[in-house]
């Protein structure tokens, strides 16, 4: 199944620690909590470009599966990045801590799971999910 399409944000859950993890502040947080993105992504083979339109603001990404690339966090953060696709799914991390996967659940549904780590006695994890 290619990756190819618009995809509109429908829910997201635990969104504002989320947000906090890489980096927003309270006041870009607030502003964009409510604001429906929309993910369009353009697959050639190997090739990607993902476009994230968020309100007024328009995030583009392009990356070639198995190769390094820098990729834009939210936040305007250039970071450096492998991604990876497994099946229907497409991994990288955003800097240390924060792991990315976005599976294509069907042609329709999109969803992005992002998880951030912090090391504590026993270990916890934390998780946001976003689906579009």
């Amino acid at each position: 199944m290619a990756f190819n399409g618009k995809y509109q944000l429908e829910s997201h859950e635990n969104f504002e620690p989320f947000m906090k993890a890489i980096g927003l502040t309270d006041d870009q947080i607030q502003k964009s909590k409510d604001i429906k993105s929309i993910s369009e992504i353009e697959q050639n083979g190997d090739h990607f470009k993902i476009t994230v339109t968020t309100g007024a603001k328009v995030l583009v990404n392009t990356f070639t599966l198995g190769q390094e690339c820098e990729l834009e966090t939210p936040q305007g953060e250039k970071v450096k990045s492998v991604v990876v696709k497994e099946g229907n799914k497409l991994s990288f991390s955003m800097k240390s801590g924060i792991e990315s996967v976005t599976e294509l659940v069907d042609s329709n549904t999109l969803v992005n799971v992002s998880m951030t780590f912090w090391n504590k006695r026993h270990g916890q994890c934390k998780s946001s999910s976003f689906l579009a």
